[in-house]
């Protein structure tokens, strides 16, 4: 019998891809820079990229007329165009070049043509002006500045500055990195003695060029972050308050669904006792009826045990109904407003689920215009009509010699409101009015099987 002995390496034994996380810190960060510069400039380079038109919804082209206000939707590609035909100028005109007008005006052509490229494909742009420079300089003679004559010096700087617009920070830092190459390579290897070099010129004009864009890039991203954190905290915080007014509906109804459901329960507890000799079916039937009316408040009261907070604290007396809306109007009078109560229709008792709504939606209205009218009138409109109740609550607009200043508020009272309408199936209006007040208009529909069997009862 044979022993095999497996000799492991120090650390443990290796698995696929060790050899990549076993790399130093400094090898996985140069290769992290040369698959950005692989991924900004040379994956695609000449991919049609078109130059988006202006956005029209800014602070200041929104103020414009709308025809300018259109037109300034093509400003960006003026502004190129206009650069482009600057820089064409200046290198038809600058330098010396032997052979006549030909070779002035291909030099200026050379020179806009990389500037025109940044709105269709800006990556290959800066190939292009790359490529464009040695020629203009080779139609000038090998005279004059080196390695940028002027019409290519603009050109060249007017590229880096669209295509750092155009993309991003590190596409910048690298279209520098580049250039700096290109301008080492040119005074080195085919500069001489007999050359003035602007490469130091254009090496500090376009930093600062580029290093202006970089910021705007960084803020431009920070106003973008904010704006979209901003979005998600308003819709979280709208969220939140419909559960909040959707837990509070849930509150206050339950004692109303109780109240019935222990009615049921008591009504089929009593109920055979009202009755001499009651058959077998209709005890057991009665008792069936109690069981489940039992159960359900049981239920009810686990539910709503999930939706009440920690320190909720259930309230002693019953909940409002219409009958109490003349204690309500005494204390909002007291608090200073002047508000007056009209009733249409034959008054009759109501689902207490409707009653407790319209109580509800009559409040937050009245606390709205002591909020944000203060001083103003009201007037409270209810009316009976067949199929179900209007509520109608409008206030003028506040004095103007108002010595009272406008609450805020907290701005959940149209959502609750809202919410009692829909859970109602009703419809709900609210807006401000013409002169200047606002307005709450409000139906409730009550079936008409349960105001008939009220009217009978």
């Amino acid at each position: 019998m044979t022993e095999t002995t497996h000799t492991q390496p120090p650390g443990g034994p290796r698995r696929a891809g060790d050899g990549a996380e076993s790399r130093s810190p400094e090898y996985r960060l140069a290769q992290n820079v040369l698959r950005g510069l692989r991924q900004d400039l040379f994956h695609d380079p000449f991919a049609y990229r078109p130059l988006p038109p202006r956005r029209t919804d800014g602070p200041f082209v929104r103020r414009l007329p709308g025809r300018l206000r259109t037109s300034a939707r093509n400003l960006p590609h003026a502004v190129v165009g206009g650069i482009a035909l600057f820089s064409l100028l200046v290198g038809a005109v600058s330098g010396s070049m032997p052979g006549g007008d030909v070779p002035a005006l291909l030099s200026g052509l050379l020179c806009a043509l990389p500037v025109l490229a940044t709105l269709v494909r800006p990556v290959g742009a800066f190939w292009l002006s790359l490529a464009v420079t040695p020629v203009v300089a080779i139609l000038n003679g090998g005279g004059g500045d080196w390695p940028w004559l002027p019409g290519a010096f603009i050109s060249h700087l007017a590229v880096l500055v669209i295509v750092a617009l155009r993309t991003r920070p590190r596409t910048a830092a690298w279209m520098w990195v580049l250039t700096a190459c290109y301008a080492f390579l040119s005074d080195v290897v085919l500069g001489g003695p007999y050359y003035y070099t602007n490469s130091g010129p254009m090496m500090v004009t376009s930093a600062f060029a580029l290093l202006v864009v970089s910021l705007w890039h960084v803020r431009h991203t920070a106003q973008q972050e904010v704006t979209a954190q901003q979005t998600v905290t308003a819709q979280e915080r709208s969220r939140r308050t419909l559960l909040e007014e959707r837990t509070t509906i849930a509150r206050e109804l339950h004692d109303v669904v109780a109240h019935h459901m222990s009615v049921v329960a008591i009504q089929a507890e009593a109920a055979p006792y009202r009755v001499e000799n009651p058959p077998p079916e209709l005890e057991r039937a009665f008792a069936t009826i109690r069981e489940n009316a039992v159960a359900a408040l049981t239920e009810l009261r686990r539910v709503l045990g999930v939706v009440r907070a920690e320190d909720y604290e259930a309230p002693d007396a019953p909940q409002p109904t219409l009958a109490d809306l003349d204690a309500l109007l005494a204390n909002v009078r007291d608090a200073g407003l002047d508000v007056e109560k009209v009733v249409t229709g034959a008054v009759r008792e109501l689902p207490q689920g409707v009653e407790l709504s319209a109580y509800r939606i009559v409040q937050e209205a009245l606390s709205n215009s002591l909020r944000h009218a203060p001083g103003a009138s009201a007037r409270v409109e209810i009316g009976y009509v067949l199929g179900g109740l209007g509520v109608r609550v409008v206030n003028g607009p506040a004095p103007a010699p108002n010595l009272v200043k406008p609450s805020p508020g907290a701005g959940h009272g149209i959502t609750g409101m809202r919410e009692r309408v829909s859970m109602l199936n009703g419809e709900m209006t609210a807006g401000p009015t013409e002169d200047g007040g606002y307005e709450v208009a409000v139906f409730l529909p009550v079936t008409v099987a349960h105001e008939t069997s009220g009217e009978t009862a």
